[in-house]
């Protein structure tokens, strides 16, 4: 194309070659504290557990439903997905407690879930303690029963197992590191199937040593008094809180 120059020239550069707009990088956004704002639409994954636990009512069996989503976040400059848990419900009508109570503390622990702190919420909840003893629920890594001092911390204990086994928290009730929980989704993603938790004992356990037991009757002076035997395992029973409960493990309780 030609162009008519009809005044004086004066001066003249060379014109560069335009570079392309540079690319902004991403900001850091840890994907276990994005908030988030209310609870998705439509359908979510989640497990549904019954949980079954001895305290001073006897033995109860309660459900629990724990819903998940994936979340995104930016780690290192890249985006990047992991699962985490965004909804609990415990259906009312369970126990012999207040539902108001109930519901509320559901509640509660959902809005820490997605405002990213559920993993400190549910060790507070373990921390609650009542007057009527310990309520017995689950078994150790040494298959012995664990014992809790509410109903409450045994519901929380159990929330931390269900957690623990999507991978979301470690056996201790920590949290995973979010490399690992970015690692984890992708190899669901990838494999089709989500991560779980090894079933080698740890190296605690494995030193744990065997003791064999040569007699029925405990010595005088250790432990509780055996005041008979269990009709469904043949375990000792032990009078707890005034009824004769299996000590060994089956939850029996005669007083239901």
């Amino acid at each position: 194309m030609t162009v008519e120059i009809k005044s004086k020239i004066v001066g003249y550069r060379i014109k560069q070659k335009e570079q392309p707009a540079a690319v902004p990088e991403l900001q850091e956004e840890n994907p276990l504290t994005v908030r988030i704002p209310s609870r998705p639409e439509g359908t979510l994954e989640a497990v549904s557990e019954k949980i079954s636990y001895v305290g001073a009512e006897g033995r109860k069996k309660v459900y629990l439903l724990v819903s998940f989503m994936p979340v995104e976040g930016v780690l290192g400059g890249k985006r990047v997905v992991i699962e985490r848990p965004v909804e609990f419900f415990f259906p009312s009508g369970q126990l012999s407690s207040e539902h108001q109570w109930i519901t509320a503390t559901m509640r509660s622990l959902s809005l820490a879930a997605r405002g990213g702190y559920v993993t400190q919420a549910v060790a507070d909840l373990r921390k609650v303690a009542w007057d009527k003893g310990l309520v017995r629920c689950g078994m150790n890594q040494w298959n012995k029963p664990m014992f809790h001092d509410s109903e409450v911390a045994a519901i929380a204990w159990s929330i931390q197992q269900i957690l623990y086994r999507r991978g979301f928290l470690d056996a201790d009730g920590n949290q995973v590191a979010v490399e690992t929980l970015v690692e984890r989704y992708a190899h669901r993603m990838t494999h089709g199937y989500a991560w779980h938790p090894p079933e080698e004992a740890s190296e605690t356990a494995q030193a744990e040593p065997t003791v064999t037991v040569t007699s029925a009757k405990k010595p005088k002076g250790e432990g509780p008094a055996v005041v008979g035997h269990c009709p469904e395992c043949r375990g000792e029973l032990i009078m707890m809180d005034g009824c004769p409960t299996c000590y060994a493990g089956c939850g029996w309780s005669k007083c239901g």
